[in-house]
């Protein structure tokens, strides 16, 4: 494969988005092919790489993935790119837990055999920073830490002290980045506000880029990239000729939700659904008067939706046929925020209660402190259009709002088995959850799905 190299961050908000989202642009800009990814299963880092480069970036998560499908995606995704760039995240060694590195950027790195760039956040050290730098070149003797990026240093004389310090121990200093409030994202309480809410991300991008090449050594860059080794394929394979386009000759046809208001998606499992024969169809619940023609089932992924409660609720067409819908048995996956649009009512920060779609009997209250955060496996609760009682399905769970309801009225979906808890809400032919899903991490709950549509399908033609 082509050259690759990782982003990682000594630590959350060193600035590791800002310096690759402008690297990729500065890359493109410069006539490159460059792929995304992101390690991990953040959602709105890899927005802002879109937007740089022009293409989806993928999702790496060791933990959700497993080992053989990161390789397989990292492989798949990556054949017609002149450079790779992986964002790390979190910490470099940050992942599941404090005694494992699975789901860390470091696991990944290893794993896919990929030179590592650290973010250093220079802001209030000095000659300290080598033993920082020292620390992440030393604590995994596997992992390949090639250079040094000092983000945020405060004046010439900082830079300095800090090159003077670190140059002794052997590391590429790649280049600095110094302190500029106009470098800054825009935040907000799940992180980052998400590239499809930003009216002028392009000329941000375009700012950063310009600052990046000032200061960064883009042909170290490109020199360290390309060390990178060839991976050998995986013995197993989850996008293989066996499973592909088997749902083809049913013409399944699946709207998923896409819209300032949901936006959320692992791309490499909706790939996934089009890899076993699916025809996906963006639908926007804010815009849309109308779901498309003739679908067999629909998805509603995460995002914002309580900030677009008046717009949702007021697009009355799109509501009433999406009802229409949802009673002649729909399938319908609802994640997170779709999960949310599907209760009777969302209450925004200030507890003002909007009312949404009311197929599920709950309310959902946003809160000012994340309720939750992390990987989860989940055990499903009831048969449902994504497997039988008892199946596990896994992902990843992030928000700031709660559910309530009525025990005496509740149909869970799933329990936890990490925490125990119980979460979602399933009929027949719906099943919401706050767990973010990656449908090639759950191929088996990727066919029921696409099961219950040809059914549904099916039926609708008697």
């Amino acid at each position: 494969m082509k050259s690759r190299i990782v982003i990682a961050g000594v630590n959350s908000g060193s600035g590791k988005t800002t310096i690759t989202s402008g690297l990729m642009r500065l890359f493109t800009q410069k006539g490159y092919h460059v792929q995304g990814f992101k390690s991990g299963p953040d959602y709105i880092d890899p927005s802002y790489h879109g937007v740089a480069t022009g293409k989806f970036s993928k999702n790496l998560d060791t933990w959700m993935l497993g080992e053989d499908l990161v390789k397989e995606l990292l492989i798949k995704n990556s054949q017609d790119a002149d450079l790779n760039i992986i964002e790390g995240v979190m910490g470099l060694f940050d992942g599941r837990s404090g005694s494992e590195e699975t789901g860390s950027t470091s696991h990944l790195a290893k794993l896919t055999s990929s030179p590592v760039i650290l973010v250093l956040d220079a802001r209030s050290i000095a000659r300290s920073a080598a033993a920082i730098v020292y620390g992440f070149m030393h604590y995994d003797p596997d992992l390949n830490v090639k250079g040094v990026i000092l983000n945020k240093v405060a004046s010439q004389r900082h830079l300095t002290i800090l090159e003077d310090a670190i140059k002794p121990l052997g590391i590429e200093i790649i280049g600095h980045v110094m302190r500029n409030e106009k470098l800054a994202m825009p935040e907000r309480h799940l992180g980052l506000i998400p590239a499809t809410e930003m009216d002028h991300l392009d000329d941000q991008l375009d700012y950063i880029a310009s600052e990046l090449e000032k200061t960064i050594d883009t042909d170290k860059l490109m020199a360290i990239a390309a060390e990178a080794p060839d991976m050998p394929e995986p013995d197993t394979l989850m996008f293989n000729q066996k499973q592909h386009n088997q749902y083809a000759e049913q013409s399944v046809k699946i709207a998923y939700a896409f819209d300032k208001a949901f936006s959320f998606y692992y791309h490499d499992g909706l790939d996934y659904l089009r890899h076993l024969g699916a025809e996906l169809i963006e639908v926007s619940p804010l815009f849309d008067q109308k779901l498309p023609e003739d679908i067999s089932g629909l998805i509603l992924g995460g995002g914002f939706p309580e900030l677009f409660l008046e717009e949702l609720r007021n697009n009355a067409a799109f509501v009433s046929d999406l009802t229409a819908k949802y009673k002649e048995g729909l399938p319908i996956f609802a994640e997170c925020g779709g999960f949310m649009y599907m209760n009777k009512t969302i209450s925004d920060f200030n507890s003002k209660a909007t009312t949404m779609l009311s197929f599920i009997p709950g309310e959902i209250e946003m809160t000012t402190k994340l309720v939750a955060m992390g990987y989860r496996q989940g055990k499903l609760l009831q048969d449902c259009i994504i497997g039988k009682k008892g199946d596990l399905v896994k992902g990843h769970e992030f928000h700031y709002s709660r559910f309530n309801i009525d025990d005496n009225d509740a149909q869970f979906s799933m329990q936890y088995l990490e925490n125990e808890k119980q979460d979602g809400f399933c009929t027949e032919n719906m099943f919401a959850s706050y767990l973010h899903f990656h449908f090639a991490a759950n191929p088996d709950a990727a066919k029921a799905f696409l099961d219950n549509c040809v059914s549904f399908k099916q039926a609708e033609g008697e």
